[in-house]
C-alpha cells in the first residue's frame, strides 16, 4: 500500500511540475514576459496564488542575464520563486537554490546567459519551461 501511495504522489507531483512548466512556456511564448518573469509567475500562480501579480515585476530586471549576460534569467526567476514560496525558511530556500543551480549546470553546462545564448536565444523557451518544472518539483519535495 505504501509503495502504491508513493507512486501516486510522485505522479501527482510530476503532473504539477508539467503544468507549471507549460504555463511558464506559455507566458514566455506570449512575449509579455521574459524568462525570469515567466518562471516566477508560473510558480507564484501554482504555489502562492493569493499573492498579487504585481510581485512578478520584481523579476523584470533579471531577463537576459540581468542585462549583463551573466546568470540565466530563468535560474534567477527560479531562485526568487523558491524564496517567495519558502518565505521564513532561509535554509530550505538556500538548499533548494543550490540544488537548482547544480541541476541546471549538469543539464546545460553553465548558468551564464552569454554562454547559453552564444548561438542565439532559441533555447530560452525550453530553459524557461524546464526551470519552472524543476522548481515545482523542488517545492513539492519539501
Amino acid at each position: 500500500m505504501f509503495l502504491v501511495k508513493k507512486k501516486a504522489e510522485h505522479a501527482d507531483a510530476e503532473g504539477v511540475a508539467q503544468q507549471v512548466a507549460a504555463e511558464a512556456e506559455r507566458l514566455y511564448r506570449s512575449g509579455k514576459m521574459h524568462c525570469a518573469e515567466a518562471v516566477l509567475a508560473s510558480i507564484k500562480n501554482r504555489f502562492a496564488p493569493e499573492l498579487g501579480d504585481e510581485l512578478v515585476s520584481l523579476a523584470s530586471g533579471f531577463g537576459g542575464g540581468s542585462g549583463s549576460g551573466c546568470i540565466c534569467g530563468a535560474v534567477s526567476g527560479g531562485t526568487m520563486a523558491l524564496g517567495l514560496v519558502l518565505a521564513g525558511d532561509r535554509k530550505g530556500a538556500s538548499a533548494r537554490t543550490r540544488e537548482l543551480h547544480e541541476w541546471f549546470k549538469s543539464e546545460y553546462g553553465a548558468t551564464c546567459c552569454k554562454i547559453l545564448t552564444a548561438q542565439g536565444k532559441s533555447g530560452c523557451l525550453g530553459l524557461t519551461a524546464n526551470v519552472a518544472g524543476k522548481v515545482a518539483r523542488l517545492l513539492q519535495d519539501k
